[in-house]
């Protein structure tokens, strides 16, 4: 087995992605954009917005040496530096590397990982099985066709552009552009220049929509007769799921960024995956928010003593704290919307994660109904109507509070309930005329897109950003500094939003020792932010972004299936060197069938026919042990040792001389028996049947 991780991601809207190579078979898992990209591209008129004229990036005088922060002061990023130009959209960087007719399945864990599969499907060469959720094919779909919805704006404004490559990269490659720019570009070596693809088209969304199989929650499917896949939840959002993988040569587990508990996803189903031969790692999400403590180390416990009963170990997985801690910032980003609107001002909520979004709807509209706020909820999206009815269908993904819900006959989420009641209004376009004449303000607008460049969070960031009463939303691990600079300067507050949206580092070693694998690949910039020294039993391979990773081969001998009736007929026979060990004849075959080796018969067996079977024997024949089986026989014989050119022995020779003369050659090549009489070859042969094993 081999894996290469091609991009280790940047969070929840840019996951990792893996090249897997496994019993023959080349997987890719995810197939993401990286949308945080495309903020070097201005969403506004060249001029509009001008008066932020300078600004610092976040990193550029962070732990920084006096010369680096020279540099950086001598050139500051600038409005006009960004590229108002139609955006190009950035996929995984070694991706368009890979020939892709190799690729034989792909695996999609979440909607976010689906986002760039049309630029590969779009590949001539492309044959791959593609697998998913149901719901992560629906909810992704969704999500592409919005972003094609919105990327019309810029094709209105700066007009059709046919070109194969972008010409403003061109104007990127100088000294005087901006390191950050620079480095979104063409990246840390300056080898992601092959990454920039024209956005695809609604035809090709549906191109590669009908290439793909959903799956059932925990359904399995067979690959070539030789994989059984199957997903299981991942805890992250609805439909979100994680891989196991069942073959020949053994079982792996693939664990995506996951949540142990969640208030409205189905909550990560571990138990699946306990005790697989390889369990692959690919959470890199908790890095970012990681309490590290004096040694850059993360202890798992404060007493630094995790290892305790398998029953304590899941107890403390399944704790609801971080669920609860969830709970307690949506509650928050709800008081400060409350609190704009009590003032006089909008708020714009521009953060896109499914889960997130039921959840603050659900909330903000109950909060609003036990207040004397009148103050409507709009949500502007080209996908919001079947998006958000969508989420109702779909109980066997959901959590179980939310199961319970629809089982007693109420909506899963109560947005269903506001929108009947005119709370919420959903419109597909900010210039809907229906929103027109809707419009009131102070209000509550779920918007996007999070980069700030696509979308009507544009325009409504445009007009409220000299507001100081109004909010604006964020998601955390979104650079508010060049994701803003177009919009400077902006009165606005500002809340920035850390959800979960991984496994907790101090958890990762009470998962390890609960799902207990053979063998556990661990990204290296994991394994250096914590100790997994203690997990004794298990074994610890780490793996590095753009680097192939061999994983020695866990199953030597496979084992095979065959039927009852079909063993009750065979011959069995004892080896003489191996006692421990059987061996039959069968004519039939060997074949792969749901991920297991199946020994069937293809014909009769030849004793059933009365024909006796020819023996068959292997190995090399010892001359002094023949000559004594001869013996016993009553055949008398003496043994001559020929030599070669070389002085070195060539060949020996068993000269039988009673009862009649023959004799029995040995070399490399072969045995052969030289003799006139029939009665000698038969008892040769019944004396070499009494040396070698064979049937």
């Amino acid at each position: 087995m081999e894996l290469t991780c091609l991009s280790k991601g940047d969070g929840f809207h840019y996951p990792p992605c893996h090249m897997l190579n496994l019993c023959g078979f080349r997987i890719l898992i995810d197939c993401p954009l990286d949308l945080s990209a495309i903020k070097i591209f201005s969403p506004v008129p060249s001029g509009v917005g001008s008066e932020a004229s300078e600004y610092l990036s976040d990193e550029s005088l962070d732990a920084q040496n006096p010369i680096q922060k020279k540099q950086k002061l001598e050139r500051q990023l600038t409005c006009a530096d960004l590229v108002c130009e139609e955006p190009w959209y950035k996929t995984v960087k070694a991706l368009h590397l890979w020939e892709a007719s190799f690729i034989d399945i792909v695996l999609i864990s979440n909607p976010m990982g689906l986002l760039g599969l049309p630029f590969l499907t779009q590949n001539p060469g492309f044959f791959a099985k593609i697998y998913m959720t149901e719901v992560t094919a629906k909810i992704g779909q969704l999500m592409m066709e919005d972003i094609v919805s919105m990327h019309k704006e810029f094709r209105c404004f700066h007009g059709p552009d046919n070109s194969s490559f972008p010409g403003w990269i061109k104007n990127l490659d100088s000294e005087q552009v901006p390191a950050l720019l620079k480095k979104v570009v063409f990246g840390e070596s300056g080898d992601d220049l092959g990454s920039w693809m024209r956005l695809y088209s609604l035809d090709d969304i549906e191109s590669c929509m009908k290439k793909v199989q959903g799956v059932k929650f925990a359904e399995e499917v067979c690959y070539n007769g030789t994989l059984i896949i199957k997903a299981l939840s991942s805890g992250l959002d609805i439909g979100a799921c994680n891989w196991l993988i069942n073959g020949p040569n053994g079982s792996l587990s693939y664990v995506s960024d996951s949540i142990f508990v969640s208030h409205h996803a189905r909550s990560f189903d571990f138990h699946g995956l306990k005790e697989t031969d390889v369990l692959i790692y690919s959470d890199f999400s908790s890095l970012q928010s990681a309490e590290v403590t004096e040694d850059g180390c993360i202890s798992p416990d404060s007493d630094n003593n995790y290892i305790s009963t398998i029953s304590d170990n899941k107890d403390s997985l399944l704790n609801t704290e971080d669920s609860l801690e969830e709970m307690e910032k949506l509650a928050f980003v709800c008081s400060c919307a409350a609190e704009s609107a009590d003032a006089g001002g909008s708020t714009l909520i521009t953060i896109t994660r499914i889960g997130i979004v039921l959840q603050l709807l659900e909330l903000l509209s109950n909060s609003l109904e036990s207040s004397s706020l009148k103050v409507p909820i709009f949500v502007i999206s080209s996908v919001a109507e079947e998006l958000l009815a969508y989420t109702n269908t779909i109980p066997e993904w959901l959590c179980e509070q939310r199961q319970e819900k629809l089982i007693s006959g109420e909506p899963s989420f109560g947005h269903l309930k506001f929108i009947k009641n005119k709370k919420i209004h959903l419109f597909p376009a900010i210039h809907s005329p229906n929103l027109i004449t809707s419009w009131q303000e102070p209000c509550i607008v779920f918007a996007s897109h999070w980069s700030l460049r696509l979308g009507p969070s544009v325009q409504l960031l445009q007009r409220w950003r000299g507001d100081p009463k109004s909010l604006l939303v964020l998601e955390d691990g979104i650079s508010s500094g060049l994701g803003l600079l177009p919009f400077r300067p902006i009165a606005m507050k500002i809340l920035q939003c850390s959800f979960l949206s991984g496994i907790r580092l101090q958890k990762l070693p009470t998962l390890v020792s609960v799902l207990q694998p053979k063998i556990f690949l661990v990204p290296d910039a994991v394994n250096q932010r914590i100790s997994l020294a203690a997990i004794k039993t298990i074994s610890i391979l780490n793996y590095f972004e753009n680097k192939t990773l061999h994983v020695p081969r866990i199953v030597d001998n496979p084992s095979v299936e065959i039927t009852t009736d079909l063993a009750s007929k065979l011959s069995w026979r004892k080896l003489r060197q191996r006692e421990s060990f059987g061996i039959a004849r069968l004519k039939g075959g060997l074949l792969m069938e749901d991920g297991k080796h199946r020994l069937v018969s293809g014909l009769e067996q030849e004793e059933s026919s009365g024909k006796a079977r020819p023996l068959r024997h292997w190995g090399s024949v010892a001359p002094e042990l023949l000559l004594d089986a001869l013996l016993k026989m009553g055949i008398k014989g003496s043994i001559e040792q020929s030599t070669g050119d070389n002085g070195s022995e060539d060949k020996s020779i068993i000269h039988i001389e009673n009862p009649n003369s023959g004799l029995i050659e040995f070399s490399e090549m072969g045995t052969a028996i030289i003799t006139g009489d029939e009665n000698v070859v038969s008892q040769v042969f019944q004396a070499i049947d009494g040396v070698l094993d064979g049937i």
